[in-house]
């Protein structure tokens, strides 16, 4: 039997007209997973924390809420809870990626002559689909507060001008906004494909060595997991900073 490795995600049935892939069901998996978790911290929280549990969840909320306040300042009300969703669904999909069973549990299905399997479970930012989505909600919800914080006239004035110059660099502004989206959505796809592709090669070297030889390797994508999150998070952190602010503003 061969395990192919693509760039597309599987087909595993369909809703209606809808497919539903391996990554979409892994998506569904981790937001159910982060619902179910914050219901229960915030059922169960205190006060004075009670548990480790939600001592941990104090740690990972408050650190984040300092590093969004001592850049956005006054918007770090606002802006916490996005960027904050983002590193949360970002971190908790590439780590749910190396849990055993991703890419190696699947059915068989013969394709060209030849076996191969269709995982069932497949780390979801190892689907462009999936990171362009989550880097154009990136942009779409930067602008929507530029518009938000700057007024339709302050927000247009970034990007056209009756000035020749100013109108150059505002068109050159727009692309930038169009190769954000792209810078986002590839850096993320790109680590965690890769991470996915190695581990599924080195654990291919030998059936006698699959469980020893990928462990170094796997502390590594825990690493790249955490790390990818994190400049999601602080990439569009700096974006709706930035383009909030009107020219010559300072705190």
């Amino acid at each position: 039997m061969k395990q192919e490795i693509v760039l597309k995600p599987e087909v595993l049935t369909y809703i209606g007209v809808l497919p539903v892939t391996n990554t979409l069901l892994v998506s569904w998996m981790v937001t159910l997973f982060l619902i179910v978790v914050g219901f229960l911290v915030g059922r169960s929280a205190k006060l004075l924390p009670s548990s480790r549990f939600q001592s941990l969840f104090e740690i990972v909320i408050d650190t984040a809420y300092t590093t969004v306040e001592d850049l956005a300042h006054n918007k770090a009300k606002v802006f916490f809870p996005w960027v904050t969703t983002f590193f949360l669904f970002i971190i908790t999909a590439n780590w749910m990626g190396l849990l055993p069973g991703f890419s190696t549990i699947g059915v068989k299905e013969i394709k060209d002559g030849k076996e191969v399997l269709i995982p069932l479970f497949r780390s979801i930012n190892s689907d462009l689909n999936m990171t362009l989505a989550l880097a154009l909600i990136s942009a779409i919800v930067t602008h929507i507060f530029a518009l938000r914080y700057l007024g339709l006239k302050d927000y247009l004035k970034k990007w056209f001008s009756l000035n020749p110059i100013f109108l150059f660099v505002g068109f050159l502004e727009l692309v930038s906004e169009i190769t954000k989206v792209v810078s986002l959505s590839f850096r993320l796809f790109g680590n965690i494909f890769a991470g996915e592709v190695v581990l599924a090669t080195v654990s291919g070297i030998s059936k006698f060595t699959a469980f020893l030889v990928p462990l170094p390797f796997y502390f590594l994508e825990i690493i790249v997991g955490f790390v990818q999150a994190a400049v999601f998070m602080m990439l569009t952190l700096v974006f709706m900073t930035l383009l909030s602010e009107k020219h010559g503003n300072e705190h």
